[in-house]
């Protein structure tokens, strides 16, 4: 690993508007290698490269309170943004009319429901029935119980195809359940690669699902209708379900999507197939994430199917009745009360024209643009950087390396310098290098991060 330069004059590192950190000696980092390697030891981080991202974010918290310098923080997808009025103000009347002594629908309100299959109509042009719009504790329990039941569906199907880079919990989520797993890098199977590189799993005859998110977490690739339809095309031919993960659902802000009922749409593989199951967050999308609510949607043909093997594991043979009673029972008894009131009222806003969330969450398009540039101008590169042959969208995530660092050696590099991330090994990617977040970043921290990024170049410069 790179190592800092000597004989470099005293600097300073602004930490906001009305305090610096002066470096007072030389050969010394705005964070001591030392420091971190003693925090990380404290929380049983053997190697920080390693990391996942709650250790990480853990790690980070701690040397920042120990060393008092504010990290640029890149590691975690935690939304930047205010939570909307309407959906606290609905969740707080609920409670206040006495839901939080009710268990809530386990099949979801009814109003929910029915926002629900609204908002897929007005805003990704597919018809979903209300009675497969369920209520999720997000998107991520959403997944688990689609596999749960996706798994179960025939004997000899117990495999889910991830189309990596991917979200690692969700592989953490298989392996919980005892089922079975393959995966690849969609780095280069873009367009019609991408049918021969699945049909090679596929024609396996154990894949029960497919799953990936679009955009995506964490390159934000976002795969186009020529591959969507090649999903669809193959999951119809090998009888397999989809698992979509539309967590940054409207979030390719090249589209402009965000007008009910006029295109563009979200684009989603329901096109292409009714082997499908959607997951709605609201955590990215309405910046609701601590209150833990979201959506598995399942088409309506592939909601009344019948699987005989379904029975021996949820008594019904009827996928949509096995989600409901059997895997979301199984898992919470059903999504909270109050916040299904919640969604309900930010869907309806949504639905109606009077909260436009796309035009909110635009804002991180904005940062992910000043960040790349400034990363860029000091010598990095972006690692995932085209959607076939069109420049990668600014939104959520980006991903980035340096020359001659591998990413486990890049991320602990950054640390030193104040600025935290992950890196893409735990997420499948066969490619060095490290996904940035852009959430937790301000505007007004462009000149700390310029500062920063500056002296990383300096003290490792380039051939």
């Amino acid at each position: 690993m790179f190592e800092a330069k000597g004989n470099r004059e005293l600097r300073n590192f602004e930490l906001s508007k009305s305090e610096t950190y002066l470096v007072k000696e030389m050969n010394k980092t705005p964070v001591s290698k030392e420091l971190i390697s003693t925090k990380a030891k404290e929380i049983g981080l053997n190697a920080v490269g390693k990391g996942s991202i709650r250790e990480i974010v853990r790690l980070v918290s701690e040397v920042e309170a120990a060393s008092g310098v504010k990290f640029i923080r890149m590691e975690m997808g935690v939304p930047g943004l205010a939570s909307p009025t309407v959906g606290i103000d609905a969740e707080i009347e609920a409670l206040r009319n006495g839901v939080a002594s009710i268990y809530p629908p386990i099949e979801g309100l009814a109003k929910l429901k029915m926002e629900a299959s609204r908002f897929l109509k007005l805003f990704a042009d597919i018809d979903i029935s209300p009675s497969g719009c369920l209520p999720a504790v997000g998107s991520m329990q959403a997944g688990m119980a689609a596999m749960m039941v996706c798994n179960r569906c025939y004997p000899e199907k117990n495999t889910t195809l991830f189309i990596d880079p991917g979200f690692p919990v969700q592989k953490l989520q298989v392996k919980a359940l005892g089922l079975q797993l393959e995966s690849f890098d969609i780095y280069n199977y873009r367009g019609e690669n991408l049918r021969q590189k699945l049909e090679s799993y596929l024609e396996k005859g154990t894949i029960s699902s497919i799953l990936y998110s679009n955009p995506n977490n964490p390159t934000w690739v976002c795969l186009t209708e020529a591959e969507l339809q090649i999903i669809g095309d193959l999951a119809n031919k090998y009888d397999v379900v989809v698992i979509e993960d539309l967590a940054y659902f409207g979030m390719d802000f090249r589209l402009k999507i965000g007008t009910p009922g006029k295109p563009p749409f979200q684009p989603t593989v329901r096109k292409y197939t009714e082997n499908c199951v959607l997951l709605i967050s609201a955590s990215k999308v309405f910046s609701y994430a601590g209150q833990r609510v979201g959506l598995i949607v399942i088409s309506d043909k592939l909601f009344h199917r019948k699987f005989t093997n379904l029975s021996a594991y949820f008594g019904s043979d009827e996928f949509g009745h096995s989600v409901i009673y059997g895997a979301l029972y199984a898992l919470s008894a059903g999504a909270s009360h109050s916040s299904q009131y919640a969604m309900a009222a930010m869907l309806k806003a949504a639905n109606d024209g009077k909260f436009h969330f796309v035009e909110v969450t635009s804002e991180y398009g904005n940062r992910a643009h000043i960040m790349k540039k400034l990363f860029v101008d000091n010598g990095f590169f972006i690692v995932y950087d085209r959607d076939e042959d069109k420049p990668l969208a600014d939104g959520f995530y980006f991903t980035i390396n340096y020359p001659g660092f591998t990413g486990c050696q890049l991320m602990e590099e950054l640390l030193y310098y104040g600025i935290s991330s992950v890196t893409l090994d735990i997420t499948g990617s066969k490619k060095e290098g490290l996904r940035a977040c852009v959430s937790q970043f301000h505007p007004t921290q462009t000149n700390e991060l310029s500062e920063r990024l500056k002296l990383f170049k300096e003290d490792h410069p380039l051939n």
